[in-house]
């Protein structure tokens, strides 16, 4: 990601209504750098597809503005904003050959043939259909005319290219392929890339940032790894990868840490990163893979009796669903580390986990 002063993208108090009363997007204020892949994550309804739309121009916002490069482009229509755009049906023309429909963007601008041969072909070998240019679009595969479709976005060189649910149409193994291509494509250029889903693997594999989005609103805003590490909230703990959720009350808070009584009666030990003080409710999020199986005494603060009630075998470890502090959903993975994991239905131990690993968050 570059290093800038002044934000490549600015969404400044943005807000989206279509009815004139119910707001899809709610005074969104973000900056997104040169050079940065940023991904609006979110379900659907959440607000993140509308932002891209308004920053593609296809959209209006209802209030705020939107700064490109230093330069309000709210007024500006879509095809003199410079951006570069790849849509999850891939928008093709059928009876134009790969090269003709990577070439098109060229052709609208005026550019010379000599020289829309030579950047096609450059695009073409970007991703890797250099040969296929005298192809038809349905001679291809779906990830391959994914290809053709980031190509006609690159072609024209866009400082922006938005992305929105590229992948939702592929199968699992190429969707995985085309996520580190774009990584790889994204690392070379260095263009600016805004990208939008809802598959939280997706985000999480690409982002330089990922922007978190729920009921019109930003919800966290952060690297992958802070995400999924250090969630801000209940809906972002929810949202972003497997998580255990132990409702309670707070008994008492002491610095950075807290105790709380969970609805079975059990003390918990967390960080308090959103606890409200004495009394107040709130919601423990815990990762399976932080819980260890019978831990040596004295080692952790929160040890409880489980029972084992369902188990998955997924090779490299063992998903686990057990009945721990009252809640009959409580997920353990269990790493695979000899080829083969000792646990039974039925079987009666303990479990643990560090007060680090578990965070008192908001209760709704």
């Amino acid at each position: 990601m570059a290093d800038t002063t002044e934000p490549f993208v600015r969404f400044q108090g943005v807000q989206k209504s279509y009815d004139g009363e119910t707001l899809v997007v709610k005074d969104l204020w973000l900056d997104i750098a040169k050079g940065e892949f940023l991904t609006m994550l979110g379900p659907s309804g959440s607000g993140k597809t509308t932002c891209l739309m308004m920053l593609a121009g296809f959209e209006s916002p209802t209030h705020g503005a939107i700064i490109l490069d230093g330069q309000p482009i709210t007024d500006v229509p879509p095809h003199r904003r410079g951006i570069g755009m790849v849509f999850q049906n891939y928008a093709l023309f059928p009876h134009m050959s790969v090269a003709e429909n990577v070439g098109y963007p060229l052709k609208v601008r005026g550019i010379d043939r000599a020289e829309t041969r030579r950047r096609v072909q450059r695009a073409l070998d970007m991703v890797e259909l250099g040969a296929l240019g005298g192809r038809r679009p349905a001679q291809l595969s779906g990830g391959q005319q994914q290809r053709v479709a980031l190509a006609r976005a690159l072609v024209f060189e866009p400082a922006l290219v938005l992305l929105d649910e590229p992948l939702g149409a592929l199968d699992k193994t190429l969707r995985e392929q085309m996520q580190y291509e774009l990584k790889h494509i994204h690392e070379s250029l260095g263009v600016t890339m805004v990208y939008v889903t809802h598959d939280q693997t997706e985000a999480l594999t690409m982002s330089d940032r990922i922007a978190v989005f729920n009921d019109g609103i930003i919800q966290q805003l952060d690297a992958p790894a802070m995400l999924y590490e250090q969630p801000g909230n209940a809906f972002v703990a929810q949202f972003i990868g497997e998580n255990n959720r132990l409702m309670g009350r707070v008994e008492d808070v002491a610095g950075d840490r807290c105790r709380v009584r969970a609805n079975s009666g059990d003390l918990i030990e967390a960080l308090a990163i959103r606890a409200q003080g004495g009394g107040s409710r709130t919601l423990l999020s815990l990762r399976p893979e932080r819980v260890a199986v019978n831990p040596h005494p004295g080692s952790m603060p929160n040890v409880f009796n489980a029972e084992v009630l369902e188990l998955i075998y997924l090779g490299d470890h063992l998903r686990s669903r057990m009945r721990v502090c009252g809640h009959d959903d409580f997920i353990v993975k269990v790493p695979n580390w000899a080829g083969h994991v000792h646990l039974r239905p039925g079987e009666r131990l303990t479990v643990g986990w560090q007060a680090e690993d578990c965070r008192a968050l908001d209760a709704s």
